[in-house]
């Protein structure tokens, strides 16, 4: 192999290392990684993320949960980044200062936890633990 194949290789190679870097978390200058290509919703003031295999019963409907666009790509303006909108509903047992569940219909609702790190609330570790 050539020497400009070789290094076409390992530069591409270098470019899909940073591009999925860039999609796992940027730093946010305070010391806390904040996530930016996961699935976050402000609801009330508060920023959820969104969290796998919790088992939950949905309650009642508590209104529109904002999601920042994923900010990966670079480049685009602040003006032109689209925000999305989806439908806040109550999880049965939890406080939604906790968690609520994000869906534009109660079937295809996902649970959202407010949490800070790594650590999840206790409340919601104890669905996840099927407690």
């Amino acid at each position: 192999m050539s020497w400009t194949g070789r290094s076409t290789g390992v530069l591409l190679a270098a470019a899909m290392v940073m591009s999925v870097a860039a999609c796992t978390a940027d730093s946010g200058g305070g010391g806390e990684e904040s996530a930016s290509c996961v699935a976050r919703y402000t609801y009330q003031d508060r920023s959820y993320r969104d969290v796998a295999n919790v088992n939950f019963t949905l309650g009642r409907k508590l209104g529109a949960a904002t999601s920042p666009p994923c900010e990966d790509t670079g480049g685009r303006g602040k003006g032109e980044e689209p925000v999305t909108t989806e439908t806040a509903y109550e999880v049965d047992g939890i406080s939604p200062k906790v968690a609520i569940a994000i869906g534009d219909t109660p079937k295809t609702a996902m649970f959202f936890a407010a949490y800070s790190g790594s650590e999840l609330p206790p409340e919601v570790q104890k669905l996840i633990d099927g407690s």
